[in-house]
């Protein structure tokens, strides 16, 4: 064992100095900065799920017990998918275990993001701040969205690496649209429905058909945008994958390593 203080002794005689400060190296690659980007996307999303959205307001379309119009969902519609997406590509090159450590530091993200928003929310206002209110409107529905959020997101996300993984032992190198698609549609749908059976309340759907259209929607949606981007997703896999020098076939199955 390294003992660290002698990091605070003078050099032996015979033994130069050292001529730099010391430290301890960074994991390179671009793993790091695909977590970032993942926990980044996720935060922002919890925020702006805390909007209900709806579209085609002025008119109204009902087919059994679904609600076809007006379309209602949440703020963070058009992020989210991204979320998976990033997931993906973790999942293809770097494998479940990498992909586990990136939902864990999401979750951790999340866990800070509501206690801070809980904290802020209780402290008292300055005699100068006149938005207190509308700060608790927005921020102090936030926990219920982040359980729906986290309990979504970690389920949801674990459920399409695994997938895809999964998949991916079975395929090797074939049939990555399969695997993409395939994961998506089985993490999205837990994930949606998770989300939606807890978070609706708290952007005010109270109603069976706007909760069966919130599914739904939020279930296509996400999934189409999978596939839409399928080309920039195939492209991103292809660059890392050569880009990453220690890609290689794993010495054990990926989803027990």
């Amino acid at each position: 064992m390294t003992d660290t203080n002698s990091l605070d002794k003078p050099a032996e005689s015979g033994h130069p100095a050292p001529e730099h400060a010391a430290f301890a190296q960074v994991a390179r690659g671009f793993y790091p900065v695909i977590v970032a980007v993942f926990t980044a996307t996720l935060i922002i999303s919890n925020i702006c799920a805390t909007k209900g959205v709806e579209f085609f307001s002025g008119s109204s379309v009902v087919l059994g017990p679904l609600q076809i119009l007006p379309i209602a969902t949440d703020g963070a519609f058009f992020l989210f998918p991204l979320a998976y997406i990033l997931g993906d590509v973790l999942s293809e090159v770097y494998g479940f275990r990498a992909t586990r450590h990136a939902i864990y530091t999401g979750f951790a993200a999340l866990l800070l993001t509501v206690g801070c928003f809980f904290v802020a929310v209780r402290l008292p206002a300055a005699g100068f701040y006149e938005n207190q209110e509308a700060f608790r409107t927005v921020l102090g529905t936030t926990p219920q969205l982040v359980l729906a959020g986290l309990a979504g997101y970690f389920v949801g996300q674990l459920l399409n690496s695994a997938t895809l993984v999964f998949i991916k032992e079975r395929t090797k190198e074939k049939h990555l649209w399969a695997r993409l698609i395939g994961s998506t549609v089985v993490g999205e749908f837990a994930d949606t429905l998770i989300f939606c059976s807890i978070a609706a309340p708290a952007i005010g759907i109270d109603t069976w058909q706007s909760f069966v259209n919130f599914v739904i929607v939020g279930f296509v949606w996400k999934t189409v945008c999978e596939v839409l981007v399928l080309p920039i997703t195939y492209r991103v896999i292809a660059i890392l994958k050569k880009k990453e020098p220690s890609y290689a076939p794993a010495k054990v199955d990926a989803l027990h390593d």
